[in-house]
């Protein structure tokens, strides 16, 4: 490292030595000696690998971090941020390094590779520094750039795609579901949702998020994807996190927003064809048949009734369906088509429903087979409590769930066990 502490531990950067302003006539070109070959003047810059983009360079009063090795121009080493482990993190073009190091990483890029060749006034000059660096020794430093930042820096919010249609966006206090891949600025990743088959489910503005992560992900729309830069004293700041996220290091983000809801939603209505000369609408307590398709918020289908060639029949009303399609159906004309979106608290709530069947939709589709003559219940006994029982026998494995390959009605059962007896 090269910052002003003890030279027993370091490298100093000598007092006498006045900082100088780097000044590149050849731009992001190559540093050259003296034509006359004789002793360098200003630092020399070997750019031999340069990233294919560049969206900033190393200015003065940047935050770098940085790996380098340091040696002689007969190649021996005298110091290296590999043998340590421990990347350089620093300010640079204040003085906390030597000049030629300052001059050196100026106009750098993230992924960047240089070699600095340091003539000794820019260095250690005649002084040196004892047991390590001889007097008048010129430097080589093979440096690689990671990261670099800014305290005037913000979030920096990059849209990949946009979906056609945006029904709402992220505000404060919305509970989100997203995917995320989460990088560090040279690219390392860090973490990602999708290893773990689930999106991150949380609170915007609550505290729960890094405060750049709350930032970026305002605005945004089901569907959408963003690029999500963030400095890191909005994210992990000095500390780091863990062993995969370092000290001081700022954190990309590539974002997929699922779902966006807020306990106070209701259920949305948009109705995308109303047939002429609606003369009845539906209300509690009706019966009704109809088709459907349903699908997140990010367009994700996860059901149809067209897929099995049969309309879903029910009486609206009277708690044989989720709360929300209850609400959303009501109003309907016949041959009308809607669009109900419903929130997570007026559907399947923080369990949500897959292979297993919840115990409400166990009870509305008991309820719906005997409403419709499919079945009935034991007379002169608790409905609610018949049901708990008939949902205790239908989980085989006790398991305190059942599948959908479990629920079966009695008849289906019967029928199963004819096929099976002959």
């Amino acid at each position: 490292m090269f910052r002003t502490v003890s030279p027993s531990r370091t490298f100093l950067r000598l007092p006498l030595l006045q900082l100088l302003l780097l000044v590149q006539a050849v731009g992001r070109g190559l540093g050259r000696a003296s034509p006359a070959g004789g002793p360098l003047e200003d630092v020399v810059i070997e750019r031999y690998h340069i990233p294919r983009t560049c969206p900033r360079e190393v200015q003065m009063g940047d935050f770098v971090r940085y790996h380098y090795n340091g040696t002689f121009e007969d190649g021996k080493k005298f110091d290296s941020s590999y043998d340590r482990s421990t990347l350089v993190a620093i300010v640079v073009g204040v003085g906390r390094l030597i000049t030629g190091m300052d001059r050196g990483l100026m106009g750098m890029c993230v992924n960047e590779r240089r070699r600095l060749i340091v003539p000794p006034h820019l260095g250690y000059g005649s002084i040196g520094v004892a047991g390590l660096i001889p007097p008048d020794a010129t430097l080589y430093f093979d440096v690689v750039l990671l990261d670099v930042w800014n305290k005037a820096d913000t979030v920096q919010v990059s849209t990949l795609l946009h979906p056609a249609h945006c029904p709402r966006t992220v505000q404060d206090s919305d509970f989100v579901r997203y995917h995320y891949n989460g990088t560090l600025l040279d690219g390392t990743a860090f973490d990602t949702s999708y290893s773990r088959g689930g999106t991150y489910d949380t609170y915007i503005g609550s505290g729960w998020l890094i405060k750049g992560m709350d930032q970026g992900l305002l605005g945004m729309c089901p569907g959408e994807r963003r690029k999500i830069i963030i400095p890191p004293f909005l994210a992990y700041g000095e500390k780091g996190y863990g062993t995969v996220i370092p000290p001081q290091a700022s954190l990309v983000f590539h974002v997929l927003l699922i779902d966006v809801h807020n306990p106070k939603d209701t259920v949305q209505l948009e109705t995308l064809e109303l047939p002429p000369g609606c003369v009845r609408r539906a209300v509690a307590g009706d019966f009704m048949r109809y088709h459907y398709n349903g699908s997140l918020m990010d367009g994700t289908l996860f059901d149809s009734s067209y897929s099995r060639n049969h309309t879903y029949n029910t009486y609206v009303g009277r708690g044989y369906i989720i709360p929300g399609m209850d609400q959303g159906l009501q109003g309907a004309c016949m041959g009308e088509r809607r669009r109900i979106t419903i929130p997570p608290h007026l559907a399947y709530g923080e369990n949500g429903t897959g292979r297993h069947v919840p115990v409400l939709a166990f009870s509305a589709f008991i309820k719906a087979q005997v409403s419709e003559g499919k079945g009935r219940l034991m007379p002169g006994q608790d409905p609610e409590k018949t049901i708990a029982d008939m949902f205790q026998n239908q989980d085989r494995n006790q398991d305190g769930k059942i599948t959908v390959e479990e629920l079966k009605l009695k008849s289906d059962e019967d029928q199963e066990r004819v096929h099976e007896e002959l």
